[in-house]
């Protein structure tokens, strides 16, 4: 997730830096290894060094003569490194082979011990990428056939929608080579999602083809018909999911362009897919449909109309009372920034909780200040010190002295301290990676560092989560902006009214408010990446339900009286609805439920919620707003010809 942050951002700019000035990297794992003596501490440090892609292999060694009996050093740097028999290494892997070298350690330590740390995390997220994206498509294609066949009246048409979409999604995965490379959280969510939103397209085309099929002799006529009349659903209903992925685009936090990007795709390949190659294939097998009817499983939904509207006033006084307070929820919701914890079922979270359980919490942090100063610079170490939450800081200063010259010294006992340029001083700190007292503690120690220097440099996993705070809060009111703007245009252009983008807008964007309320309610962190995303994607996808509810409605309130019109349209699509709903819903929670990376998990389960609803939105509220406000929408729709009679 690092590799998305801006490249003006304060930790980049720190890391760039660094690597320009030091040859040695800072540690970005921990490997614990139980029920060993010193020496045979010191042989797996030596097998560590040994493995290729690990270097700055730090222990007890390191900062104290083992030679000597232990007992005679400090017992708090002592414990730091070798605490009731297990020895604690920290170690750098390098960038890029993380799955590699990780697999090694593990083999070399065994089962009984544990590594832990940010390559650790990037490691199991990219194993995980493919195998949970196969496993999570391997449960949602059935299901999803079985809702298809529940909706259909042949066995074969199914297949048809899947092959047309499947065919636009494998395409799609295929021009990710021209990219170079994407995010795992992209290679998880992107096929499944395209799936989902895209489906659609090629059930509106063959429910109108079937349609057509009963009026006209010809199945290309009919074919033709059925494109021209389900075409301008199909558009209006890519159009807003295509600008609502634009906008994740526009994010600073590179991880928004790079799955908005791969979504965009999706959209275009699966639209072309179901407008150019789903008719040509139903034309050369139409037979195959016809040879495979079967009786509808759901029996007509009659009188549901009827139904709904009796709570249409309680429905908008609901949400009415519901839509500020949900507004304001989403906004307190506690947020995690990188890619949260690993649940301890995966060896990584088990990990994580043996070594902090035996040694505690440790999460490092370098700050870079100019060279030069040797007495300013042993002011700031013991400053720093003093910091709540800092366990210990690593210097020239206190490791070596400040009364030996570095120049006097070899450079293999100063690099890891000096550059030409710089200072290089750690801080070990007993917080999370990230939370209040993390970020708490990086504006303290910026603020100590800054009054003693004008040129100031941090950098480390909590440091990069602030600035990814930062960034991401500043993304977040820019990509809302966008996508409501972009699918207001778009409402605004299908429906030529100023009134309906506003009640489906405002029903959908109540939807999604009321969706990311729910962990403030609960009590529980939410992951920001997940937040933001699926606050976008949930309203690209789902204000589909709308469009196709009211434009329905609108031809039928063109011939009968509101409250007829709407029973009408609630009894004709909300079959259609709910499929879709459906399918979205189940691909949301199957993502939530197979996937055990945090950032997956999260938008899976914010999806499968948010889906069902806007269901229940579109089917309550929506016909309550479009009959209450009904004379308002006929005087702000252009050439609107509502019928008048009977009124």
């Amino acid at each position: 997730m690092v590799d998305y942050l801006p490249d003006d951002s304060p930790s980049m700019e720190a890391m760039d830096l660094m690597e320009e000035e030091f040859d040695e990297p800072i540690a970005n794992a921990r490997v614990m290894v139980r029920d060993v003596s010193i020496t045979e501490a010191l042989s797996y440090k030596e097998q560590l060094e040994a493995i290729e892609g690990v270097s700055n292999v730090t222990w007890l060694d390191d900062v104290i003569d083992v030679k000597t009996p232990v007992e005679m050093a400090d017992e708090d740097t002592v414990e730091s490194y070798y605490k009731d028999k297990a020895a604690l290494f920290s170690i750098h892997i390098r960038e890029g082979d993380e799955v590699n070298i990780t697999d090694q350690i593990y083999d070399l330590i065994g089962e009984e011990n544990a590594i832990t740390g940010e390559a650790v995390d990037t490691a199991t997220s990219q194993k995980m990428a493919g195998q949970e994206s196969f496993n999570a498509a391997a449960i949602l294609v059935p299901i999803i056939i079985i809702i298809l066949i529940l909706s259909t009246n042949s066995w074969m048409e199914p297949l048809f929608f899947l092959t047309a979409i499947g065919i636009s999604v494998l395409i799609n995965l295929g021009t990710n080579i021209f990219i170079g490379e994407i995010s795992f959280v992209t290679q998880s969510v992107a096929p499944i999602l395209q799936l989902a939103v895209s489906l659609d397209y090629a059930i509106f085309l063959l429910h109108s083809f079937s349609d057509y099929r009963k009026q006209v002799s010809s199945p290309n006529e009919a074919m033709q018909l059925a494109i021209k009349q389900s075409f301008p659903a199909i558009a209006a209903s890519a159009s807003t999911t295509f600008f609502g992925f634009i906008a994740l685009t526009f994010m600073d936090f590179g991880i928004g362009a790079d799955l908005g990007l791969n979504l965009v795709k999706g959209i275009v390949l699966s639209f072309i897919s179901v407008i150019v190659f789903l008719p040509a294939l139903t034309l050369m097998f139409y037979k195959w449909i016809d040879r495979t009817q079967h009786k509808p499983f759901v029996p007509d939904l009659k009188n549901v109309g009827k139904w709904v509207m009796k709570f249409r006033i309680p429905s908008f006084i609901l949400l009415l009372l519901l839509i500020v307070p949900a507004f304001l929820a989403q906004a307190q919701t506690n947020f995690i920034y990188g890619t949260g914890e690993q649940p301890e079922t995966t060896r990584a979270g088990a990990d994580t909780a043996a070594v902090q359980e035996a040694f505690g919490k440790n999460t490092p942090m370098v700050v870079l200040v100019p060279k030069g100063d040797m007495a300013k610079e042993e002011e700031l170490v013991q400053h720093l010190e003093d910091l709540p939450h800092v366990s210990n800081v690593v210097s020239y200063v206190n490791t070596v002295s400040s009364a030996i010259p570095p120049d006097y010294l070899e450079e293999s006992m100063t690099e890891q301290f000096y550059s030409d340029n710089y200072t290089r001083i750690t801080l070990n700190t007993e917080t999370d990676s990230e939370g209040e007292a993390a970020f708490s503690l990086i504006e303290d120690v910026k603020e100590t560092a800054k009054s003693y220097y004008d040129e100031v440099h941090l950098l480390g996993e909590s440091v990069t989560l602030y600035d990814m705070k930062h960034t991401v809060e500043q993304d977040n009111t820019v990509v809302n902006l966008l996508t409501i703007i972009a699918i207001a245009i778009v409402l605004l252009v299908t429906f030529k009214s100023i009134s309906i983008p506003v009640v489906l807008l405002l029903t959908i964007q109540s939807a999604v408010w009321l969706n990311l309320s729910v962990p403030y309610f609960m009590d529980s962190s939410l992951v920001y990446v997940g937040y933001l995303i699926v606050s976008t994607v949930q309203l690209a996808a789902t204000v589909d339900y709308g469009i196709l509810f009211t434009e329905n409605y609108r031809n039928h309130r063109r011939e009968m009286p509101a409250m007829e019109a709407i029973k009408k349209t609630i009894d004709g699509k909300i079959f259609a609805i709910f499929i879709s709903a459906a399918i979205l819903s189940s691909v949301g929670f199957i993502l939530s439920l197979t996937s055990s990376n945090p950032i997956v998990s999260s938008i899976g389960l914010l999806l499968g919620r948010g889906a069902l609803l806007a269901f229940i939105m579109v089917v309550f509220v929506i016909p309550a707003m479009l009959v209450i406000f009904d004379r308002v929408i006929r005087k702000t729709t252009l050439k609107a010809n509502f019928y008048k009679g009977g009124e």
